[in-house]
């Protein structure tokens, strides 16, 4: 089972519905509470966490504060449990953003979120080709020129750029596509929205949770 933590921003009937089509049974978590009565001892079953999201950095940051979910999420990180943040869930995975003043992120990836150049049209939205620049499992049968669909004004300027797995070119900017780092995953694109390629992915996320999950079991 996937947990969809919600960070109180954003529809998540499209990411729900995008992981059902791949096969994978999804459970809501708004609050801290949820998630530790998911988790408590023989119960556990959730393989993975994916963090989804639309809208403002900071609200998203205080939603999921008065939730109790940043602990959560860090917990997840640290234990090895494959997380996966999409759009405004992969920015807030780093570790500040300059989106309507300076916001602290939950710094799990090294960078931070800047807007796009003054003179570059914003948002960036529509169908854009990835450069896949390192072989990963999340990116298991996407070829370089894939498309994706992405809606952002802002993107994430990695200070590591090894955590960096497929950019898409906007304008003058290399922006972050895929990221990865350990565990911690993340798409900027909507992958529940991209069609088949998105599907792939989603899929490829599902199949690393189901070996945590094996491997869990095996060492228990």
């Amino acid at each position: 089972m996937i947990a969809i933590l919600d960070p109180g921003v954003g529809n998540l009937q499209s990411v729900t519905k995008g992981f059902s089509r791949v096969g994978a049974e999804t459970v809501v978590v708004d609050q801290a509470a949820v998630w530790r009565d998911l988790v408590q001892g023989s119960k556990d079953e959730i393989e993975g966490v994916v963090l989804p999201g639309v809208g403002a950095f900071g609200d998203a940051m205080f939603q999921l504060r008065a939730a109790g979910l940043i602990p959560v999420l860090r917990q997840v990180a640290r234990e090895g449990r494959p997380l996966f943040g999409i759009c405004l869930g992969m920015q807030l995975l780093f570790g500040s953003s300059q989106e309507h003043g300076r916001h602290m992120g939950l710094g799990l990836l090294p960078g931070e979120v800047v807007r796009f150049k003054d003179d570059m049209k914003v948002p960036h939205m529509g169908w854009n080709d990835l450069d896949v620049v390192r072989t990963h499992p999340l990116l298991r049968d996407v070829k370089v020129g894939d498309y994706v669909y992405f809606v952002h004004s802002y993107y994430v300027e990695a200070t590591n750029r090894d955590c960096v797995l497929a950019a898409a070119t906007y304008g003058s900017v290399s922006v972050p596509g895929v990221v990865g780092q350990g565990n911690v995953l993340g798409a900027q694109f909507h992958p529940e929205k991209s069609g088949e390629v998105g599907e792939r992915i989603l899929h490829n996320f599902v199949a690393l949770c189901r070996a945590w999950q094996t491997q869990r079991e095996a060492v228990q």
